[in-house]
């Protein structure tokens, strides 16, 4: 089995990925989304490794890492489920659909379910505010969304 905190074989992929990356400026983001493309996510384990490649310390490259929604920390579940958390979106009735999106989808704002099958994460602008509230689903996106909306998602997603 797979340790998710040290995936087999990580040092040897991660020493190619910066090797595809030497001497390109500017490398960190790209490193981050290879080591992320392959893995799910990004390793803690992998952050010592790639900040010695570029000269730097473990915690600015973990700080990079955080700042950006888009890089995870641990694997995210088979379908990724991001419920806009805007203003917009709030004030067209998003802030309830969160309380019906975890009901609905058996995790809380921010985690994966126990059987790895959803994610449910909260994203800031969707940049469908006309037609909000908004989410996207496995990279979809998904305007005016509503409880019967819901309902549909979590039936397509099988959750």
């Amino acid at each position: 089995m797979l340790d998710a905190a040290q995936p087999e074989g990580l040092a040897e992929r991660v020493t190619e990925i910066l090797a595809a990356h030497a001497g390109v400026e500017g490398a960190l983001l790209p490193i981050l989304h290879a080591v992320q493309a392959d893995y799910g996510f990004v390793p803690e384990a992998a952050l010592p490794q790639i900040a010695a490649a570029l000269g730097q310390t473990r915690a600015e490259v973990h700080g990079v890492m955080s700042f950006y929604h888009d890089f995870r920390a641990e694997p995210a579940g088979r379908h990724v489920v991001k419920l806009c958390r805007s203003e917009a979106c709030q004030a067209m009735g998003g802030a309830a659909l969160v309380a019906e999106a975890e009901a609905a989808l058996g995790c809380a704002m921010g985690e994966t379910r126990a059987d790895q099958k959803v994610t449910l994460e909260p994203i800031y602008c969707l940049g469908l505010c006309a037609c909000g509230p908004a989410a996207q689903v496995d990279g979809k996106l998904v305007g005016r969304l509503d409880a019967a909306k819901l309902a549909k998602i979590k039936s397509e997603i099988g959750a």
